[in-house]
């Protein structure tokens, strides 16, 4: 299976799908570099009492330093670290093998000095010890797309790729200028529009808890909750003097990933929120509805499209793409794997693909191959630019890791990993438009450009 961060933007407040091809993801670039300080107040004055202050200070690191002495000693007493090999360069060997009889002698004696002298001895978990070592072999990677799932966020990921979660309805991603969690996206319908969230809003804390730092999976366990109960979101939205205390029902979320109508003039349109196992029957539905509306154009809307499945949007290009490659991937190897497209469905009418930065993975897959073969008119905004693949392998124990295992590339060649796709026309969202007016200003120009196109 290859899964893509759903970060949904793996990347909705649950992401993942089979074939990975989401961002953690997602992980999206952010105007905010910096947060307002929350509740900033005054620096009040601190004369009195710095004597004592000083005092105690020195008393007490007096205290840490002999306290730190002994429990070192009783660190290297349990450890016994053996010489480290030396290779004919006279450079010392590294380590070939994680698991050894060195390493597992270390543990146990961090183990044994937690045990003994850790001053909160019932914050202790011992299984939450064990979930966080192997949660920690995985992000020595550095890779924000590998990822280790305890039994139950795998369960978690697996319901999300169904379609139908308990949640508030709105695709999370990580900001990677302030490392906070981001709405990357907003389900029709449910709580989160109708809180009022909006694309791009940072999310502050949950329920009083700050989230900077945090992996997408925690941010998005703790958004998510049962059927009925609220959670209390902070939110930091550009242009807003303070942040916005937001309450939000959590209900149970049916995720459309297809939505579709005809327009004025003879013009389709169709909008993807995300490739899931759910998206191809959903999209062939709309695609028979659009062609048998005798529809002239054709508008499909990619964005804030955080990926999935690879599969998925693999049988979806091949409903509208020519006879020839839809995209290829490489592992470490050079070893190449091919997706290719018979040509015998291939689109007639004039197409207008709208993207923006939260579109990726799989929705640049589509969008890069139908900007290589022309079959199309990119409008928007560069996407996010999320050129590779992860593979999810499930564990015998119900956890599971999903790793990078390969780049893709489009139809010409194109990496597009922390690039991303341009536009064939740039045009910016005017947000204002869209809140106070219901305006959607990309829309109404790729509306514009179609019927230029249908005249020609």
């Amino acid at each position: 299976m290859i899964l893509d961060d759903f970060g949904y933007s793996n990347n909705k407040m649950n992401q993942g799908a089979m074939n990975n091809l989401y961002p953690n993801a997602p992980q999206q670039q952010s105007s905010q570099s910096q947060l307002p300080p929350e509740g900033a107040k005054p620096e009040k004055q601190q004369t009195k009492g710095m004597f004592l202050f000083g005092l105690m200070t020195g008393v007490a690191a007096s205290a840490l330093v002999a306290s730190c002495l002994y429990v070192g000693t009783k660190l290297v007493n349990n450890f016994k670290f053996t010489k480290t090999e030396q290779v004919s360069t006279g450079e010392t060997a590294e380590a070939t093998e994680v698991v050894n009889e060195e390493s597992l002698a270390k543990l146990e004696a961090i183990e044994d000095v937690i045990s003994e002298y850790y001053y909160e001895e019932e914050d202790i978990n011992v299984d939450e010890m064990i979930e966080g070592m192997y949660a920690g072999m995985v992000d020595s990677l550095g890779d924000p797309y590998s990822v280790y799932y305890t039994e139950e966020e795998w369960n978690d990921l697996m319901e999300d790729t169904e379609g139908v979660y308990y949640g508030i309805g709105a695709y999370v991603s990580i900001d990677e200028t302030t490392g906070f969690g981001k709405i990357s996206g907003i389900i029709s319908g449910t709580p989160a529009e109708e809180a009022g969230l909006r694309e791009n809003d940072i999310i502050y804390q949950v329920d009083g808890e700050l989230m900077q730092g945090m992996e997408l999976s925690e941010i998005v366990s703790h958004i998510k909750g049962e059927e009925g109960t609220t959670v209390h979101l902070t939110i930091y939205r550009e242009g807003e003097e303070d942040y916005l205390e937001i309450d939000i029902e959590r209900r149970k979320v049916e995720a459309p990933t297809v939505s579709y109508e005809m327009l004025d003039n003879g013009i389709g349109y169709i909008q993807i929120t995300e490739f899931d196992e759910i998206t191809v029957d959903q999209f062939t539905e709309a695609m028979a509805v659009i062609e048998g509306s005798d529809a002239k154009g054709l508008i499909l809307d990619l964005r804030s499209n955080p990926g999935g499945s690879l599969s998925a949007v693999v049988d979806i290009a091949r409903q509208i793409l020519p006879e020839g490659l839809i995209v290829y991937t490489e592992d470490r190897t050079g070893d190449r794997t091919e997706y290719s497209c018979d040509g015998k469905n291939e689109l007639q009418i004039p197409m207008v693909v709208l993207i923006n930065g939260n579109s990726a993975s799989a929705s640049e897959i589509l969008a890069g191959a139908i900007k290589d073969y022309g079959v199309g008119t990119l409008m928007g905004t560069t996407t996010f630019g999320k050129g590779i693949v992860q593979r999810v392998l499930p564990l015998t124990d119900g956890t599971a890791l999903k790793l990078t295992v390969s780049a893709y590339y489009t139809p010409k060649g194109n990496n597009i990993h922390e690039i991303g796709i341009e536009p064939d026309i740039v045009c910016e969202f005017d947000s204002d438009a869209y809140y106070d007016e219901g305006i959607d200003n990309q829309l109404e120009s790729a509306k514009e450009e179609v019927a230029k196109m249908m005249a020609q």
